[in-house]
């Protein structure tokens, strides 16, 4: 049964909530480009899955994500083999039931299908405006 981009983005919160560097290192394309909030940019998956090991196990553990919230619907493109996806979230320290709005983010998804599944392709976190 094929994925759908909704769940792609529901895996990648549960590979972070696990704590899971190559689980969520998993979901994207062997050559994608991830921007990270601060202007970083890291290219490939082997990159994504050692730079969030180091995270998971240290500066970020125990943060939990909720699923990305759709700030506009999906955007499918190129035949409907890429989709495009604008979304709200962010992580939560250890102890916060609530998003700090200092966390709060908008985020870029760009998606490609891969056989029965959607790998991500291209990702950039910009914190929000308060």
């Amino acid at each position: 049964m094929p994925v759908s981009v909704e769940d792609t983005l529901t895996r990648l919160a549960a590979a972070w909530n696990d704590g899971d560097a190559a689980a969520y290192a998993g979901l994207f394309t062997e050559d994608a480009t991830y921007v990270v909030f601060d202007g970083t940019v890291v290219r490939g998956r082997a990159a994504l899955e050692e730079g969030h090991r180091a995270l998971f196990a240290g500066p970020l553990k125990g943060f939990r994500m909720d699923p990305p919230t759709m700030a506009v619907p999906v955007r499918y493109l190129g035949g409907g083999d890429v989709a495009h996806v604008l979304a709200t979230g962010g992580t939560r320290p250890p102890g916060h039931a609530e998003l700090p709005a200092d966390r709060s983010s908008v985020v870029s998804f760009v998606l490609v299908r891969e056989d029965d599944d959607w790998r991500i392709a291209a990702f950039q976190n910009t914190r929000a405006q308060r």
